[in-house]
């Protein structure tokens, strides 16, 4: 320990033991504060002002160390205890210029050699009553400015981070109540565009807060803050914006809580609230569509075809990638086209084009199938929970989601019985395909066709088809029928076969060949795989389109028939094999060779 600490130290160890043993005397304290040891010093002059109220330097020394206390606290964690001490001060200032007198001054010299001056005018050194009041005032005013400076800061700054706290709490209950950024623009109504404004202008208050604090600030001098704010931007709206700031961090970064209000306003001006307005009015379009078929009982599918919106749902695609407006949309247009698609058909259904009939049904089983497959989709949607996204669409178009629940109930229970009608009649009409009626007869075309009296053995697609005949049990003839789109033959043929060479029982060993020429002769080749004394049977027909049958004669061939050719220029007929083997009828049905 040096020299002047051990004075020092045995000083304070004086003073300390004579408090406690006698009543302090000042010059001991004025030691300690002389060279300013204010803190080791501030319990022992209390405690003589306590006894001396009236020592004018004991309340200046005090007001000294209140002042310096004062200095040390923090302006913003300590601003009432700082606020405090700066009162304090002001009090003892105060108390000591109420107790300097001349005298005083005179009589403890020593104790202000601080305002020692040299007299201008005498030259002499001295300490004069008005200088050390003046230096008081001084004090006095530089405490009072600095108490309301500290109190303007701090006022600036409690609010900044106040509001910043506010908009923080604001954006997180905004995120609370829609927690993806898509239900945010779908659920938005007017109280949000309000939550919105406020979020903005909340945050305007809080820069401004933030801006008047630091402008004060620099009023403080050496305050020992300097803090900077950075705005961040918010790109994820789940993620970010949530976590708060430490004003008193040097670098302050905040949440641009104000740009992105206003830049999730602005989507919801231009784009959500026309959307939305869109699908309210594109429901109407549809809605004077079904009044127009109900009403004229016209088809209105061209009309469809114009107001399909593929805007609209490139829109709704960006907040909703499954809406809930479109698949309404969907199952009323579908219900529209099914309905047209009745009407339109409501024309043909007499008519006996079976063809015509099939794609008839093939049509309204396509679009009841839609119309059923939407309704479905809809009917196992959670419909409370979608509804809640478009509450502007659902009140403004059905009043309620209980209606619309009951609107899609209804159509699915319709489709589903018209889907049911279609299939019968698309099965139906399927089937008549494969027959065509002669009289009381059905006569199937396809080869694999199943009759008690019919067999076919040849069917060329939509030309004729062409095999056997039972007209009882025991006899078997050949027919040729054509195959026209009502399935009401054109031509009507019925031949005879060699009793001897066919019969019932033999149809599995029974073949046919046939022959198309332009659509005006056929000929008809009907063979057994049971010989006759090595001979095969065969019968052959010729019939012309417009006069029937020309002829139909047995023959025995020495050999299986595979194909047969006709010569247009001769009016011949060549039977023959793969194995070259050939036999020629001429055009009245003679063999030739």
């Amino acid at each position: 320990m040096t020299k002047v600490g051990v004075i020092k130290f045995i000083l304070f160890f004086f003073i300390a033991f004579s408090a406690q043993a006698q009543k302090v005397k000042y010059k001991d304290i004025f030691g300690l504060l002389s060279t300013k040891q204010y803190e080791q010093a501030e319990p022992f002059l209390k405690k003589y002002i306590s006894d001396n109220d009236d020592d004018a330097n004991a309340h200046l020394y005090m007001a000294i160390i209140y002042q310096e206390k004062s200095a040390k606290n923090d302006i913003l964690k300590q601003t009432p205890l700082a606020v405090k001490n700066m009162d304090s001060a002001v009090f003892f200032y105060d108390k000591a210029y109420k107790l300097l007198t001349e005298k005083e001054i005179k009589k403890n010299k020593e104790y202000y050699q601080a305002y020692n001056r040299r007299d201008l005018r005498t030259g002499e050194f001295g300490v004069k009553l008005s200088d050390v009041q003046f230096d008081i005032e001084k004090k006095m005013e530089g405490l009072h400015e600095r108490t309301d400076r500290i109190k303007m800061v701090k006022y600036y700054f409690t609010f900044a981070d106040s509001l910043y706290k506010k908009s923080n709490a604001q954006y997180k209950s905004i995120q609370a109540e829609y927690p993806t950024e898509k239900l945010l623009f779908l659920k938005s109504d007017d109280t949000t565009l309000n939550e919105l404004t406020s979020l903005v202008s909340r945050f305007d208050s809080t820069m401004k807060f933030f801006e008047n604090y630091r402008a004060s600030l620099q009023n403080m001098g050496n305050s020992g803050y300097n803090q900077m704010a950075q705005l961040v931007d918010i790109n994820d709206y789940s993620k970010e914006g949530i976590t708060l700031a430490n004003f008193y961090d040097e670098n302050l970064k905040l949440w641009d809580y104000k740009k992105w209000a206003n830049v999730t306003k602005g989507i919801m001006v231009k784009e959500v609230i026309p959307m939305r307005d869109h699908l309210v009015s594109y429901d109407i379009e549809l809605n004077k569509l079904r009044e127009k078929l109900n009403t004229d009982s016209v088809s209105v599918r061209s009309d469809l075809t114009k107001l399909i919106d593929k805007m609209l749902y490139s829109q709704l695609k960006k907040f909703d990638d499954n809406p809930l407006p479109m698949h309404v949309f969907a199952m009323k247009i579908a219900d529209l086209e099914y309905k047209s698609a009745l009407l339109e058909h409501k024309a043909f259904r007499d008519s006996l084009n079976v063809r015509l009939q099939l794609s008839l049904a093939q049509e309204e089983n396509r679009v009841v199938s839609k119309l059923d497959s939407v309704a479905t989709l809809l009917s196992t949607m959670d419909l409370d929970a979608e509804a809640d996204k478009y509450q502007h669409f659902i009140n403004n178009t059905y009043s309620s989601t209980d209606i619309l629940k009951s609107y899609i109930k209804a159509v699915k229970e319709y489709a589903g019985r018209e889907a049911k009608k279609v299939d019968t009649r698309l099965i139906a009409r399927r089937e008549s395909l494969n027959w065509i009626h002669v009289d009381a007869d059905s006569i199937p075309i396809m080869l694999e066709g199943k009759s008690s009296r019919f067999t076919p053995l040849v069917t060329e697609n939509e030309k004729f088809t062409t095999g056997l005949f039972y007209p009882d049990t025991s006899s078997v003839n050949g027919y040729f029928y054509s195959i026209t789109p009502s399935r009401l033959p054109d031509i009507k043929v019925k031949f005879p076969l060699a009793k001897d060479g066919f019969k019932p029982k033999l149809v599995s060993a029974t073949h046919g060949i046939a022959y198309n020429s332009n659509d005006q002769i056929y000929y008809v080749l009907i063979y057994s795989d049971v010989k006759l004394k090595e001979k095969t049977p065969v019968t052959i027909a010729k019939i012309y389109r417009s006069d029937g049958l020309a002829w139909s004669n047995a023959y025995q061939l020495s050999f299986v028939p595979e194909s047969i050719e006709y010569k247009s220029d001769t009016g011949e007929l060549l039977v023959n094999n793969s194995e070259g083997q050939l036999s020629t009828i001429d055009k009245n049905g003679k063999l030739v060779k």
